[in-house]
């Protein structure tokens, strides 16, 4: 049922208290680590989020989608995206940057952009969340923001703005608590670049209430104190 831990075998994964070094399971290269799986499979953030990767690149490129939400599910379902993982760091600027340009009507710029923002989230480890206490996910709204105002170390309100989206989002995802959860903390994430792009940028994009399909399948999901959990869906299953 879960969709959780080692892509290689499916067992739990296990964070150590300090990094050793261990052999990808996948592409044979040796990395320090304080993540493997209890079976000592250990997979490169490289390997892990690649394929999601692709997929999301892609699918956006093909897409005329301007509301996030709608865009975000129809991703977030297809089973190369992990219930978990550094590939949600991508996904949420490439949601964003989708439907912006998209409603603006400017499609064409738009794969020049996602190549931007895939190298800029790649170099954002998993478990940054945890051991930097910076989900990855609310930097994925600032990098959003970064590259829509073509921000760089030198701007001015490019600069401020891009830090302050990061900023709120964090505060939101912080807010709501841990454990992680990739899913969550992508909407909240989604919830609150869509906010501010509105206070600050007078941009409205569309934004439909976020009800969670993916509890099933985290064994650290927290069902009810969730904003997002589906209560319908459990009201039924009882009745």
């Amino acid at each position: 049922m879960f969709d959780y831990g080692c892509i290689v075998c499916g067992t739990e994964l296990e964070y150590l208290e300090h990094d050793i070094n261990m052999c990808c399971s996948v592409c044979g290269k040796t990395f320090q680590t304080n993540v493997r799986c209890r079976n000592k499979h250990f997979v490169c953030d490289d390997c892990h989020q690649a394929e999601g990767a692709d997929y999301i690149e892609t699918y956006c490129l093909s897409s005329t989608e301007t509301n996030p939400v709608i865009l975000i599910n129809t991703i977030m379902k297809n089973p190369k995206i992990k219930m978990h993982g550094p590939e949600h760091h991508f996904l949420v600027p490439a949601v964003l940057l989708t439907v912006f340009y998209n409603a603006a009507g400017d499609h064409a710029v738009l794969g020049g952009k996602l190549a931007v923002a895939r190298k800029r989230a790649q170099v954002i480890p998993g478990g940054f969340c945890g051991f930097y206490g910076n989900c990855g996910a609310g930097v994925g709204t600032g990098i959003f923001m970064s590259i829509i105002t073509d921000a760089t170390p030198l701007s001015t309100d490019a600069w401020r703005l891009s830090n302050l989206m990061t900023a709120r989002s964090l505060e939101n995802i912080a807010c709501h608590g841990g454990p992680r959860c990739c899913k969550r903390d992508s909407f909240l994430a989604l919830e609150s670049a869509v906010q501010f792009f509105r206070e600050n940028m007078g941009v409205n994009l569309p934004m439909d209430t976020i009800v969670c399909g993916f509890s099933a399948k985290n064994r650290d999901c927290k069902k009810q104190d969730c904003v997002f959990f589906d209560f319908k869906k459990v009201r039924l299953s009882h009745s």
